[in-house]
């Protein structure tokens, strides 16, 4: 991981101060909300629905056993709302029709799809005291949120993949720098969100991004990048455009401050809902690929390249990340305990497919990469107790060299596992109930925290997933469906990502109620997944009792039509998107006659 300087440490703490002292004006009455909402904004705290939420960045996905612990923390002690406004938002949520509504939590944290954790009932006069408590862990909220450049977003196996060409985290480190408080680009049109791979598998998702950088080598050898830009989910899903097949390393931010200099130039800003930077691209093509190019120019030329990388600073920050120290039981050969696993697996079946579904094999013969599901029964996808938190941080410490990554798919990932280790880890893990056999299976979904929290949803996500995990309880018939990409987004905004869900699932308001529109057939751009694309929405909108239906439907054509080994995204591009579309439409209830109208 990164190693912060005595800059970095004295930044972050700085900032936490200078936050005390705008939350102590606010308080007092010397600022009013309106002054005080985009300070608090650029430390990452919302007001939602029912109280404040706090977003905490966690660059490319990295954490440490003490970060975990410190995030633990904050949860047992903070994330805490009064009683009486706790009941109330129950209250609010059970009188709401159709699936019943899971009882709302507090005491934990959530992880994102772009890799940052969530906090949602802390109260905002306490809201110094715990950007203080992150900032003794080199942790803050600086950037997720606002019109700015928002957290850098990475692979989460990032120098432990197999399929890795280059390791893209001291780049990731690198543009974090050049993006946090960036005076030029502080105030953009609107939200820039920024992804990186260096893997053959595009595990981040980086097409569907406002940038997405892929690192690579060329013919001769040469590193540099991929450069995709207008990417984007929300209202207009669009796939990322390639404005540069090969970038020479050394110039990705030169290159970067060119293609956010001209969308802040052009991008709209008398409409959000067109001041994406997608929106700029698809509207204006090759005009802006070349304004792009005439500012990079520009910026070599007449400025010199200020921003180029020296091989100095690469080595730098490079030097944080080189492969830990690991005790590994070198007594037996990458042969032996290959065996000692097989056998295991053989004599506990759900051991085994854990090991097939939560464990990935590491560039290290001796290592593997290990997921804990944090998708099960009675808890939000995502969702990690204080508890839970805190017996992460142990796990990592024993099994991981005290290092843990967010994942894409909001569960948290242990890079450094000895394969000899398994075994104890399953045995850990399992009494967490965190070794649910599940990744990338239909349970293992993305679901926003929809209208249970945010005051932007349209619907609620979370009793629509929590119904879902209830019917798919068993392995058996998860595992003969397969791998499955489930999505499920509170309101157009997309943050469940439901546009590349092989099945997605979008909540829709219509008449003071909640509906849901489904879509088959999209993709993040996984091996998985195939190239990516958004899905298609299979017809008017479903109501709330009607989705589990719904998704039975869908994958009972799969099941009956599916050819040997054939993957539910496969058979649905192979089959076609009608005979999926007929039977999601025949499972509406007949009395429902509001659900065959138009979602608004």
């Amino acid at each position: 991981m990164y190693q912060y300087t005595d800059f970095d440490r004295r930044f972050v703490q700085e900032r936490a101060a200078q936050y005390r002292d705008q939350l102590t004006r606010r308080l007092n009455g010397q600022l009013s909300e309106e002054e005080f909402r985009p300070l608090r904004l650029q430390n990452g705290w919302y007001v939602q629905r029912y109280a404040p939420m706090l977003r905490v960045a966690v660059p490319y996905g990295e954490l440490n056993s003490a970060q975990l612990r410190v995030l633990a923390r904050i949860a047992r002690e903070f994330d805490c709302p009064e009683e009486a406004l706790f009941q109330a938002a129950q209250a609010k949520q059970d009188a709401i029709g159709g699936i019943p509504a899971p009882a709302l939590s507090h005491g934990y944290a959530h992880f994102t799809t772009r890799q940052n954790l969530q906090y949602n009932w802390i109260p905002l006069e306490k809201s110094a005291d715990v950007m203080d408590l992150l900032a003794t862990v080199n942790m803050h909220g600086i950037q997720t949120s606002g019109n700015c450049i928002r957290n850098i977003t990475a692979d989460e196996r990032a120098g432990v993949a197999v399929d890795e060409i280059v390791d893209p985290r001291a780049f990731a480190e690198i543009l974090r720098q050049w993006s946090t408080l960036h005076p030029e680009f502080a105030f953009l049109p609107r939200k820039f969100k920024i992804a990186i791979s260096g893997a053959e598998e595009d595990r981040a998702a980086t097409a569907w991004h406002d940038v997405g950088l892929q690192v690579h080598r060329n013919a001769a050898g040469e590193v540099g990048f991929r450069v995709m830009v207008g990417g984007g989910m929300g209202r207009t899903p669009i796939i990322g455009s390639v404005i540069r097949e090969f970038l020479p390393w050394d110039q990705i931010i030169n290159y970067l401050e060119a293609v956010v200099r001209v969308y802040n130039r052009f991008g709209r800003r008398d409409n959000k809902y067109k001041a994406r930077i997608k929106i700029l691209v698809k509207a204006e093509g090759q005009v802006y690929v070349d304004a792009v190019e005439a500012e990079y120019q520009r910026i070599l030329s007449q400025d010199g390249g200020p921003h180029t990388i020296t091989q100095a600073e690469l080595d730098r920050v490079t030097a944080s990340f080189v492969p830990p120290t690991l005790a590994t039981n070198t007594s037996l050969s990458a042969e032996e305990v290959l065996s000692q696993l097989a056998k295991a697996a053989d004599e506990d079946k759900n051991f085994g497919r854990w090991l097939q579904q939560n464990v990935a094999p590491h560039r290290n013969p001796h290592l593997r990469v290990v997921t804990l599901s944090f998708k099960r029964l009675g808890q939000a996808p995502g969702d990690a107790t204080a508890d839970q938190l805190d017996a992460s941080a142990q796990l990592a410490d024993q099994f991981s060299a005290g290092e843990a990554r967010v994942s894409h798919d909001q569960n948290l990932v242990l890079p450094w596992v000895a394969a000899d280790q398994l075994p104890e880890l399953y045995q850990q893990a399992k009494a967490l109930g965190l070794a649910k056999p599940n990744i990338r299976m239909l349970t293992d979904m993305i679901a926003c925290p929809g209208g249970d929290y945010c005051d932007l949803a349209n619907a609620r996500s979370l009793p629509v997933a929590a119904a879902i995990s209830e019917r798919y309880q068993d392995l058996d018939e998860l595992f003969d469906l397969g791998e499955i990409d489930l999505h499920i987004s509170g309101c157009i905004n997309s943050c469940g990502h439901h546009h590349s869900g092989h099945i997605g699932i979008l909540g829709v308001d219509k008449d003071g109620k909640e509906w849901y529109q489904v879509t088959l057939g999209g993709s993040d751009g996984s091996a998985l997944s195939g190239s990516p694309k958004p899905g298609k929405v299979v017809g008017p909108s479903f109501s709330s009792a009607e989705v589990v239906g719904v998704l039975e439907a869908v994958l009972q054509v799969y099941a009956e039509q599916r050819q040997h080994g054939e993957t539910f995204i496969d058979a649905v591009q192979r089959i076609g998107f009608d005979a999926f579309k007929t039977a999601a439409n025949a499972a509406r209830h007949p009395s429902d006659d509001e659900a065959l109208s138009p979602a608004a």
